[in-house]
């Protein structure tokens, strides 16, 4: 295993990296990484559990503020938080590259746990538009500045399985989130009926919690010389630290691939935060507990898809040196294989049948989804942050697309079955994404990328 770059090796010249001051970790710098990597991952399915918390109670959200239509008004309300969370991207990882990670992390860790708690508070259709909008402008920062974390932490060796523990960690909030939503709703019921508040804004009260006791263990447990500066510097002809080249955000081939991957795969990998339990529920006649469970159970696949596809292309990569095909060929597999189960699910009757395919189609779609980070994390240099949330940005925009959509497309037909359709064609058009990408050199380097 190869061991992590000497973080003295690297100029510190550049200004935006002045707030990350050397990393010291002891004897063993492999525990201390992977410590902080565990923190990260533990933020990232706290995040997780909070923004799916709107998804499982949606139906009672919107009998209670008395909305005119389910469909297409809590798809509004999805679709909003994504594109304040898309809107937010590049500022937030401007901030990460100027502030450092740690910083950053904590303090957005903060905003957007207030902010789960004050959705509660949202008395009709447009308050929770803003509040609920609010919380997902708040969660922009937290994937740019944990891509820069381990860009930092880790060699190009192992971020992939570094990144795949990342993901897992979504995916893990991701997949607990609409059992753990369901069965706290049930527990929250005396409660409610004592105070006599619904359930729901008692969820979001409790659901604030967690991201701030995390701030606290964070800025405890991770002094501010425990993230280093360990990415190359890429040095202009005057011997200088080269600006973050804003033109090239514009007219990178590359990173538009590298944008539209995410745009389609983060717009099909929604459905599970947002309308999944609503088409269990409509479509198999399932309770909300059980769509819950079930949601969960397809959840799992995501987690494990993202542990095995992190080791499974850094060894990739480890055996054939090759990495176009420990990268996107892992990714092009994964997004075509989870676009034909997804389509074979829509003819098994059977439930369980039925979401054990879509759950091995998660897992195939997590695993390859694990090439993003990586590149992303390669390719953007010393300007990792502001690459990742470019193309995190784009990512949100489509998955603030989705929830819309398919409620559109709900609220015209009548038929929840088409939404399957349409994540199995965005599925498909990442697949071809992936197969034409391929980046050479840093967005801020001097080597050309491959158009």
């Amino acid at each position: 295993m190869s061991s992590a770059p000497d973080p003295s090796s690297f100029d510190v010249t550049d200004r935006s990296f002045a707030a990350e001051p050397e990393l010291r970790l002891g004897p063993d710098p492999g525990q201390g990484r992977y410590g902080i990597l565990t923190l990260l991952c533990l933020s990232a399915a706290i995040a997780y559990v909070q923004r799916a918390a709107l998804s499982v109670p949606a139906a009672e959200i919107a009998r209670d503020l008395r909305l005119a239509d389910l469909a297409r008004d809590m798809g509004w309300v999805q679709s909003v938080w994504y594109f304040c969370y898309a809107l937010m991207q590049l500022p937030s990882g401007w901030l990460a590259d100027r502030l450092g990670s740690r910083r950053t992390l904590a303090l957005f860790c903060v905003l957007w746990s207030i902010a789960t708690g004050l959705s509660g508070l949202a008395t009709d259709y447009g308050s929770l538009l803003v509040l609920w909008g609010l919380m997902g402008a708040a969660q922009a920062g937290a994937f740019p500045c944990a891509a820069k974390a381990i860009g930092q932490l880790f060699p190009d060796s192992e971020r992939a399985r570094a990144s795949g523990l990342l993901a897992s960690g979504m995916a893990v909030g991701g997949a607990l989130a609409p059992v753990l939503t369901a069965s706290l709703l049930e527990s929250l019921v005396p409660l409610a009926d004592r105070w006599e508040i619904d359930r729901w804004r008692l969820l979001f009260a409790t659901f604030a919690i967690p991201g701030l006791l995390w701030t606290f263990a964070f800025l405890l447990l991770v002094p501010a010389n425990r993230l280093p500066v360990s990415l190359p510097t890429v040095r202009s002809s005057e011997g200088v630290a080269a600006p973050l080249p804003w033109s090239r955000l514009l007219t990178s081939g590359s990173l538009a691939l590298l944008c539209g991957q995410q745009f389609f795969r983060a717009a099909g990998m929604v459905f599970f935060l947002t309308w999944f339990p609503t088409f269990l529920q409509k479509t198999r006649g399932v309770s909300s507990l059980e769509s819950g469970l079930l949601t969960t159970i397809a959840g799992v696949g995501g987690v494990v898809g993202s542990l095995a596809g992190g080791f499974a292309s850094d060894e990739l990569l480890r055996r054939t040196g090759n990495p176009r095909l420990s990268r996107q060929g892992i990714a092009v597999v994964g997004m075509g294989s989870c676009a034909l189960l997804i389509v074979l699910s829509y003819f098994l009757t059977d439930v369980r049948a039925s979401i054990g395919v879509i759950s091995l189609g998660a897992f195939c779609a997590t695993f390859g989804g694990v090439s993003g980070y990586t590149v992303a994390i390669k390719f953007g240099g010393r300007h990792v942050a502001t690459v990742f949330s470019s193309m995190n940005m784009c990512g949100n925009i489509g998955a603030a697309l989705f929830p819309v959509t398919a409620g559109w497309l709900v609220a015209r037909t009548g038929n929840w079955n088409l939404i399957l359709f349409l994540f199995a064609a965005i599925m498909a058009v990442d697949a071809l994404c992936w197969a034409v990408l391929n980046p050479r050199g840093s967005l801020a380097g001097e080597t050309d990328d491959a158009e």
